[in-house]
């Protein structure tokens, strides 16, 4: 049990040494880079942390900011109804722990103790012997238990409220929101923050003197802080007099306070140099208000120490789980008793809650295990002739759509990263602005431009301007004093129609617009930049030359593992989602690259490895793509099960042979995807007659909570051949990536899975699984009764935290049942074990996270043979 440590507030001479930069940049590890909403990228909350295990920061969140990151009792219940926890597991990890543990106890009586505390279903203890358990506690104190080494941190105005004097926590985060709100606001606000482009902490000086939720004394006393940011924030901490050695302890909790709008600083800093001491500005907001409120409550009195383990818990533990009456602890000696003590002790929640979450992992391990390994046999024995071959993302949506594509054709699909490695930014046609196509964790190293006759230009700006000029129009109208009054008589007859139409006919709606708009604007036929153009005011190289085609061309072939044995045709599939009314729209787009559909890089590839002259320089270099192969590009939107082709050069004979047979199959390709998923929604009718209607009415109407579920489930990320997994049914739950460990003799092709999709597949699984077990602290809350503020993210209500997470209704099944299952990400390799072996050695961030439980590691070797490494 972990007892709750406050600072000792004794003023240290050497306070004014420290480094505030340094230390801000320390401390900023507890939180994370939050990114705007339109941009969705998955991210770990605990990214900054792995250096730790995954149970030390377990018992810090616990005791810092009292949150639970094991599943609880209720999701455990209902993995162990379903069959899905192997008690063998549970009694092999129970036992491993009793073989490290040093106690002067009877291996039974340990074991009897700990097998009962491991029971879910539990009745609440007996208090009916309340006085004798006080006079047994008070008797038996003298034997506690060793005192925990980690101790918690509490700001000034926790601890003010945690004496129960008033609530200047709260009045503090208050305070913070409301700021933040008005510094980074983009689109809500009719005006802006005055002073905003000097930086929030000069912004809110010169604002604060104003605001009348503040009395005039702390307004006052406001008014005299200095100009500069990092001055102010020293002042500040040496004014409270936090010891030196706990400065980054006590700014950690601070950030912790609000992790959401603390992780959009640290990303807006991460963005553009001129904001690069964000993070730093908003410390120095947020603890000098601090100081200013608390001030009149200084000096606090010196937080007493709690340095003994309670007994009483302890003692109902063995009540409960060990059989023991209070009468039964006399008939003990001292060292008996004070070994039963340190065992209840030491096997407490979080401990049972790991040895839980350890064997229902280790049970998905071994079904996945045995179906792979029973499957592989059927697999090797099969050879077809392959008429067309598609490349994939590895998000987990793209498994059941690839299965059943290969199902109804001569068809070969393979996993890759879905920005296809290629570093660049994009400008759609028409565009002022260019977005980042590629996993947010890189930047972007070259710019591709889409690009059309300057007559067919022209034209297309004019109309798209006419479509958007009705929306500009309304905006300025209601923002007006005067017209936003005469605003609902003009508007109100066709917003009443739309609104009716949204609402009882959604997919004919959404279906009719789209259409209206797409027949408007009759986009020309466009052209890549994929040549090296000089352009001035770019900052970013546009095109690639020659030398750069080929080599992101070869990349990618190699990454996803085709470089022989090419079907006439070649589809590059990139991905993208649909839903309306959706602020979490981005996030069912690539998990990785900021809410980026990858259709562009899909493109590029494919357009790409038409070159004629690229095609030469690769079979110089071993790699054959014959004459009669073309590449094509699609787009596989994941809400409805669809593949829409974006890119369709000339084709040869025999690879229009082959896309006529994909035309011809893809309807049923996408009703068996529809019939499966449907069925998986939490719906009021579970048996539809018309599966792909309902999918499209999930994706259009704008009062649905659940268009997909995106990538729930999540548990494992697979590298090796699709022979491998092609006759599984994976349920959509593995993140599947070509690899090929005969073709990877130096390793390099494997260090780069890992570093690079390895990588987001963990964030992204660790996203879902925070979002589960925590929702109200990494989530999001529920949807219905979310607020969108700035225009940069929601919250609940009005003030709230900037919620940095996944919404409820992507998790959870109903109120009371989870639909993800937070299961730590399983990484599978296909590779012999020298392989692994050398990758651990060459890396040991990845390593690190194996050790520290962060992610679990198996692999199966040439011989078929499965080995855990974790």
């Amino acid at each position: 049990m972990s007892t709750a440590f406050t600072l000792n507030f004794e003023k240290e001479s050497d306070n004014l040494s420290f480094n505030i930069n340094d230390l801000v940049k320390s401390a900023s590890e507890v939180i994370v880079p939050l990114g705007h909403i339109n941009s969705f990228a998955a991210r770990s909350p605990w990214a900054g942390l792995e250096h730790q295990t995954f149970e030390q920061v377990a018992r810090r969140l616990k005791d810092t900011c009292d949150v639970d990151i094991y599943p609880n009792n209720t999701i455990l219940k209902s993995a162990n109804k379903k069959g899905e926890v192997n008690k063998k597991f549970l009694e092999e990890g129970m036992t491993k722990w009793l073989d490290i543990q040093d106690l002067d106890l009877p291996r039974n009586v340990a074991e009897q103790f700990c097998r009962n505390a491991l029971e879910l279903d539990q009745q609440s203890f007996d208090t009916s012997e309340g006085l004798e358990l006080k006079q047994l506690a008070k008797k038996l104190s003298h034997y506690k238990p060793e005192i925990p080494k980690n101790y918690t941190i509490l700001t000034y105005s926790q601890r003010i409220e945690q004496m129960g004097k008033e609530n200047i926590s709260e009045e503090l985060n208050l305070h913070i929101i409301k700021w933040c709100k008005l510094y980074l606001d983009e689109s809500q606000a009719v005006w802006s923050m005055p002073n905003r482009e000097e930086g929030l902490y000069l912004a809110w000086k010169a604002m604060i003197q104003y605001d009348l939720a503040l009395n005039h004394n702390i307004r006052k006393l406001l008014k005299l802080l200095p100009e500069d940011a990092e001055h102010a924030l020293s002042e500040a901490l040496i004014e409270l007099e936090i010891p030196k050695s706990k400065l980054q302890d006590y700014l950690e909790a601070h950030l912790l306070a609000l992790p959401g709008w603390a992780g959009m600083m640290l990303w807006r800093s991460q963005q553009a140099t001129q904001e690069d001491k964000l993070l730093l500005e908003y410390l120095a907001v947020r603890i000098s208000l601090e100081c200013a409120l608390v001030k009149s409550y200084l000096p606090l009195p010196d937080p007493k120490v709690e340095e003994q383990v309670l007994i009483e818990p302890l003692l109902l533990c063995w009540t409960q789980w060990g059989n023991m009456s209070i009468s039964d602890w006399a008939k003990l000696s001292s060292t008996e008793a004070k070994a039963r003590l340190l065992l209840a002790d030491r096997f407490d929640q979080f401990v049972r809650n790991r040895l839980w979450l350890e064997a229902w992992e280790k049970t998905y391990e071994v079904q996945l295990r045995e179906m792979i390994t029973s499957k592989q046999l059927i697999s090797t024995q099969q050879t077809k002739s392959v008429m067309a071959q598609f490349a994939f993302c590895i998000d987990v949506r793209s498994e059941p759509f690839r299965r059943q594509l290969e199902k109804v054709g001569p068809f070969e699909t393979f996993g890759t990263a879905g920005f296809f490695g290629l570093p660049i930014e994009t400008t759609e046609l028409g565009s002022a602005h260019s977005h980042e196509s590629l996993p947010t964790m890189f930047k972007p190293e070259y710019k591709v431009i889409e690009a059309s006759s300057d007559a067919d230009l022209k034209q297309y700006k004019q109309r798209e301007n006419t479509a958007n000029s009705l929306s500009h129009t309304f905006k300025t109208m209601k923002h007006n004093m005067l017209s936003n009054l005469l605003l609902p008589e003009i508007s109100g007859p066709w917003l009443s129609l739309q609104t009716l139409a949204r609402s009882f006919v959604p997919q004919k709606a959404g279906y009719a617009m789209r259409k209206m708009r797409k027949k408007w604007l009759h986009k020309p036929s466009t052209k890549l930049s994929l040549d090296h153009l000089h352009i001035l005011d770019s900052e970013l190289p546009v095109g690639f030359s020659e030398k750069e085609q080929v080599f992101y061309a070869r990349q990618a072939l190699k990454m996803m593992g085709l470089t022989d044995h090419f079907a006439p045709l070649v589809v590059i599939c990139g991905h993208g989602s649909h839903s309306t009314n959706n602020p979490y729209s981005s996030a069912l787009d690539c998990g990785a690259c900021g809410g980026a559909s990858s259709r562009f890089n899909a493109r590029v590839l494919a357009t790409l490895c038409n070159l004629p002259k690229l095609r030469e320089a690769l079979e110089k270099e071993g790699i054959v793509i014959p004459k009669e192969t073309v590449f094509v590009a699609a787009e596989h939107i994941t809400t409805l099960d669809e593949l829409r082709f974006l890119y369709v050069p000339e084709l040869s004979e025999e690879a229009q042979e082959s896309f006529d047979c994909i035309q011809s199959k893809l309807s049923k390709v996408r009703d068996e995807a529809n019939a499966e998923r449907i069925v998986q929604l939490p719906t009021l009718d579970c048996h539809y007659k018309n599966p792909k209607g309902e999918v499209q009415r999930f994706a259009e109407d704008w009062s649905e909570v659940r268009p997909e579920w995106g990538l729930a489930r999540n548990a494992t990320f697979i590298i090796g051949e699709r022979k491998l997994t092609e006759e599984c049914n994976l349920e959509g739950r593995a993140f599947l990536h070509n690899y090929q460990w005969k073709n990877d003799i130096n390793g390099d092709i494997l260090a780069k899975i890992i570093a690079g999709p390895a990588k987001v597949a963990q964030w992204i699984n660790l996203q879902y699984y925070a979002s589960t077990v925590a929702p109200h602290y990494y989530g999001s809350g529920n949807k219905t009764t979310q607020t969108i503020t700035a225009g940069i993210g929601v919250m609940q209500g009005n003030a709230s935290d900037l919620l940095s997470g996944l919404p409820w209704q992507s998790v959870m099944q109903s109120d009371q049942e989870a639909y993800h299952e937070p299961l730590r990400l399983l990484v599978v390799i296909q590779a012999p074990s020298k392989y692994i072996e050398r990758l651990l050695d060459r890396n040991p961030v990845f390593r690190q996270k194996v050790q520290h439980g962060w992610i679990r590691l198996a692999s199966i070797d040439p011989e078929g043979q499965w080995k855990s490494w974790s």
